[in-house]
């Protein structure tokens, strides 16, 4: 049974998100799915102000009712870049083109342990109707909707 690891703050729950959040539960079949959710400590570093831990943990849980009614997952507190990664054993990281980086560096750590390395399964941006990507940002700055519709 795999397990799958994926982790963001999930500020705006977009159409980039849910690609995230699809492949993770795909790959993981009748596995399981660790769901790392930035921290408000972490998410408030940023510029601007992100909507609470509560607010995007239910917004990722209702997304999740609506693709994997059924599947084993378990949503954790990311309080670093490196949640559980570096302590418990995974089959796939799911990350976007901004965290393979951090993907990179959870491998090259876990091999320091002694740890098995954890395939990286890289997601391609979504892009909006402007064929930019999806963004928070850009949808906090009112230039597109979720799902990459413009607004202007």
């Amino acid at each position: 049974m795999p397990r799958v690891v994926v982790g963001g703050t999930f500020e705006c729950l977009h159409d980039g998100h849910r690609k995230l959040l699809r492949k993770a539960f795909e790959l993981a079949d009748s596995g399981e799915v660790d769901i790392g959710l930035t921290s408000n400590e972490m998410a408030n570093q940023r510029p601007r102000k992100i909507p609470d831990y509560s607010i995007r943990k239910e917004k990722v849980i209702q997304y999740i009712q609506q693709i994997a009614e059924g599947q084993k997952y378990t949503i954790v507190e990311l309080n670093d870049s490196f949640g559980k990664t570096l302590a418990k054993n995974y089959d796939y990281i799911v990350v976007s083109p901004e965290t393979y980086s951090v993907a990179l560096k959870i491998n090259k750590l876990r091999a320091e342990k002694n740890m098995k390395d954890i395939e990286i399964v890289k997601i391609d941006y979504v892009l909006a109707e402007d064929q930019m990507r999806i963004s928070s940002t850009r949808i906090v700055l009112g230039e597109i909707d979720i799902h990459g519709h413009l607004k202007n």
